[in-house]
């Protein structure tokens, strides 16, 4: 109703507006009528999708009785809950420390879901021996945490959290032993801390021992050759013996990824590819520990399970000369090696810095894909949560206005879009597939049935096994004519997917483990219970093998990777770009807010690297706008509201080129003595007081049922006018020059914190910290305009004979407005707080002061008297 008021309030006044020009001032006004022609609009783009909010909840316990219990056909209770495959994307050790990566693979492994059906990827694009070497000290870390932490039930699961909270670890804890195995794993995960730092100048030494033997033994042979041919080698240089200066692993091999020093075939470009299980896939029963004399356990693990879930390190085949699409190609390469190697029906992936906080966010995940229609659920999106955020939130970093306002609002809809981590996948929707009873919904008539099977068959022949995993597999979309596509044969999927005949017969598989049982109302292609109960098959040499070959830079060739399926190419913001083709598909999401965060992670607290931080977001979705992916071509399968919300993703960044005209209107307007209505009339102040009211009505109203507090709220209008000054039109700007000169975008990482403890007055160090960007000019220019016209407009109707004080109060609140909204932004220029002599403000008071004197004289008022000074008095 509110917004339907607003709506009309809004017609009117701009109809007045319209028919009311000021003759006085003619661009002034058309300059602002434009501007706020477009605000309208650009209001009602993001308000229609809030229509329909939706808040969920979830029973665990249902859950654990659908998937947990003995049945006939699972008389030993095993787990018959679906695979889930995590997947974790690092891809520089400097910039995103290997202990912060470390303690997120701590967490997930130790999640509470069934252990043989949790498998934990590790992709490193950067393939660094020191990630690799950080993993292998996590693995080993891991034998000892996770038993801790199932056997204790702490909260959270990722060490570095729980040892760093502040609240009493003994709440609600009733085993004696607790405080003396605490201890010890506090000791040992202090110790595993050293060691993970230390990796960095453990690897530099070593590969300079073995250089300088290599070097030793290249020099005897080429004076053994030398003396042999009658002659005399001095002392040669390394490059004259034929060593190099080679990175070498603890075992005396040289690495095969990236070495310290850049070389052919072992650069951050130029690189084989590796696949290392650190942990090999557990067994399907439980193995309890013992005794810490009988087990060599740190802790007592009696009737504890010490089984720990697989672990892989990946890092893909790179060569010069192929585009290897950053994080996209990454998760790609991902999806078709766990394919091989565990092939779970749904993928987890997560950030290096986001580490599972809830260790039964994973169930409450799944709950929403196993329940009633969750068979059309292409991803379950959680919100993202943050740490290290200053008390204040300066900059917005929470963003809860979007996590609890808007992605709560779309979830009423076809569901929340992607937002790059924290979400769990059906793996059939990221294989470009439809959902199930699509066609029933859009008038297709039926669906081709694809034979596809886990194994070649025997003897012309098929298994038990291999009949029980025929899929009914909805066609692929064709997104060149928006159309469905018909499958006949399994001949085409090679062509779409790759070469790789494992791979390709892992598709059926997935779906069907993937499927709702049977037994459920309204189910037509279910699977019956207990059919997952099963042991999983054990992990050789030419599984491995294969899954080494499917992360060959080449594989992509000639497929619909990247276009059609898996994470989407061709954009800095895939994860918005992969959400919406899904959805676009038929797919709906679900959005789960969990009553304990299910996820943390960083964010970045400088002003400087925020600012970066929303430009790489707002030219993502200026190249979205420009694209194919414009919400404006979606399919008939995407709802009206959902293409609205679609739409104004790649509409936002266009309004920072109104708001930054609207933000210098009060200070022209100031310094001109002009006002962008001739009259400050009742019919203007009427309509302005119904758009202000019903707008506090709508946030509080948003407030009320999101949960947020009214200061997020006012935080997040800050930046909304920080970034749309300073960030967006850059974005727009980098836009238009790719779209229309094709000059590339590439943006550097994001630097994470890092792990250690840096002390209570350091904690927050970088907010303070004044980086200079040429993304602040925009800002710090508007704020000198306005806090000057301020003081010339006082000045000019103080001196006026005839003041005008109604033109004053208009232009004065409108600056006044612009600058407390760039507040925060001007508090972030300051550095840290006392570090600014009081002698700057005085100064910058007397410059403002005499500016403003000399425009007054320079250009007196009309009718002005000459007085004291070259001033008028009345």
């Amino acid at each position: 109703m509110l917004i339907a008021i607003r709506l009309v309030a809004l017609g009117f006044f701009l109809a007045w507006r319209i028919r009311h020009p000021n003759p006085d001032a003619m661009w002034l006004w058309a300059l602002s009528v434009t501007c706020e022609v477009w605000f309208a609009f650009s209001w009602l783009l993001d308000s229609l999708p809030k229509l329909c909010p939706v808040n969920r909840s979830c029973d665990l316990d249902v859950l654990a009785d659908r998937f947990e219990l003995p049945t006939a056909r699972n008389p030993k209770g095993r787990s018959d809950l679906p695979g889930i495959d995590v997947f974790v994307s690092t891809a520089d050790p400097e910039k995103e420390p290997p202990l912060v990566t470390a303690n997120t693979i701590l967490s997930i492994l130790a999640a509470d879901y069934p252990v043989e059906k949790l498998a934990c990827y590790l992709s490193d694009d950067g393939g660094a021996l020191l990630t690799f070497e950080a993993l292998a000290e996590t693995a080993s870390f891991a034998r000892t945490w996770v038993p801790f932490c199932r056997k204790h039930g702490v909260e959270p699961r990722c060490p570095e959290s729980y040892f760093g909270q502040k609240r009493d670890f003994l709440k609600n804890k009733v085993r004696l032993d607790f405080v003396r195995e605490r201890r010890k794993v506090k000791r040992e995960y202090d110790e595993f801390k050293v060691r993970v730092n230390s990796l960095t100048e453990a690897i530099r030494r070593r590969s300079d021992a073995y250089n300088a033997g290599e070097e030793l033994r290249a020099r005897r042979r080429l004076q053994e050759e030398a003396v042999a041919a009658g002659g005399a080698l001095g002392a040669a240089p390394l490059a004259e013996t034929g060593a190099v200066k080679a990175t070498w692993m603890s075992d005396g091999s040289q690495w095969p990824g990236t070495w310290l020093t850049g070389a052919t075939d072992h650069a951050r470009g130029d690189h084989a590819g590796i696949i290392q299980a650190m942990l090999a896939p557990p067994t399907s029963e439980p193995v309890l520990g013992g005794e810490p004399a009988e087990s060599g356990a740190l802790i007592d693990t009696t009737g504890v399970d010490i089984r720990l879930p697989m672990l892989v390190y990946v890092s893909r085949e790179k060569r010069p000369g192929y585009d290897h699409n950053k994080k996209a190609g990454a998760m790609n390469a991902l999806v078709r090696t766990s394919a091989i190697m565990s092939n779970g029906p749904f993928i987890l992936n997560l950030d290096c810095d986001h580490y599972v906080h809830n260790s039964a966010a994973l169930r409450e995940g799944m709950c929403y894909m196993l329940d009633r229609g969750g068979d059309r659920v292409c991803y379950v999106q959680f919100p993202q949560r943050f740490e290290g955020i200053d008390p204040n939130d300066r900059y917005a970093n929470h963003n809860l206005v979007f996590f609890d306002v808007a992605m709560r609002a779309m979830d009423g809809l076809q569901g929340p879009m992607y937002v790059g981590t924290g979400c769990i996948f059906r793996r059939t929707a990221l294989y470009g597939f439809s959902p199930p009873r699509a066609t029933e919904h859009h008038g297709w008539l039926g669906r081709k049935k694809i034979k596809l099977f886990l194994r070649k068959p025997t003897m012309g022949k098929k298994t038990d096994r291999e009949s029980e995993h025929e899929s009914m597999l909805p066609p692929i979309e064709d997104d060149d004519h928006n159309q469905l596509g018909d499958i006949e044969s399994s001949a085409l999927m090679p062509k779409r997917f790759g070469s790789s005949a494992t791979f390709v017969s892992s598709i059926p598989v997935a779906e069907y483990q993937g499927r709702l049982l049977q037994d459920m109302p309204g189910v037509h292609q279910g699977r019956p219970a207990g059919a997952l109960a099963v042991p999983r098959e054990p992990l050789d040499a030419a599984t491995v093998g294969e899954a080494i070959s499917v992360i060959s830079c080449f594989y992509e060739e000639k497929t619909e990777w990247g276009r059609r399926i898996g994470w989407i190419y061709g954009s800095v913001t895939e994860d918005v770009v992969t959400g919406y083709r899904m959805h676009n598909r038929g797919w709906r999401s679900v959005y789960c807010v969990t009553r304990r965060d299910a996820f943390r992670g960083t964010a970045p607290i400088n002003l400087t690297d925020r600012l970066h931080q929303v430009l790489r977001w707002a030219t993502g979705s200026v190249e979205i706008f420009f694209s194919r992916n414009n919400a404006l071509f979606a399919t008939r399968r995407m709802k009206l509201l959902q293409r609205v919300a679609y739409f104004n993703v790649g509409m936002y960044p266009f309004t920072s080129m109104f708001l930054i005209v609207y933000c210098v209107l009060p200070a022209v307007s100031l310094f001109t003595g002009k006002f962008i209505v001739q009259h400050l009339s009742a019919t203007f102040l009427v309509f302005l007081l119904i758009i202000t009211i019903t707008l506090c009505l709508l946030a509080l109203l948003e407030i009320k049922w999101s949960g947020i507090t009214l200061h997020e709220w006012w935080r997040n209008e800050q930046f909304w006018v920080i970034g749309g000054t300073s960030a967006h039109p850059a974005a727009v700007l980098q836009g238009l020059l790719k779209v229309i000169a094709g000059v590339d975008i590439s943006f550097t990482l994001t630097s994470k914190p890092g792990g250690a403890d840096d002390g209570e007055e350091d904690t927050f160090a970088e907010l303070y910290e004044v980086r200079w960007s040429f993304l602040m000019v925009p800002p710090v220019t508007i704020m000198m305009l306005n806090a000057v016209a301020l003081a010339v407009g006082t000045a000019r109707t103080l001196y006026s004979e005839f003041p005008q004080w109604s033109k004053l109060l208009g232009g004065a609140f409108f600056s006044f407005w612009v600058l407390c909204h760039l507040y925060p932004f001007a508090k972030g220029l300051l550095g840290r707080r006392g570090r600014v002599p009081t002698i700057v403000f005085v100064w910058s008071g007397l410059i403002c002061m005499i500016v403003s004197l000399l425009w007054v004289y320079i250009s007196p008022p009309a009718g002005a008297r000459p007085g004291i000074g070259g001033f008028s008095f009345p």
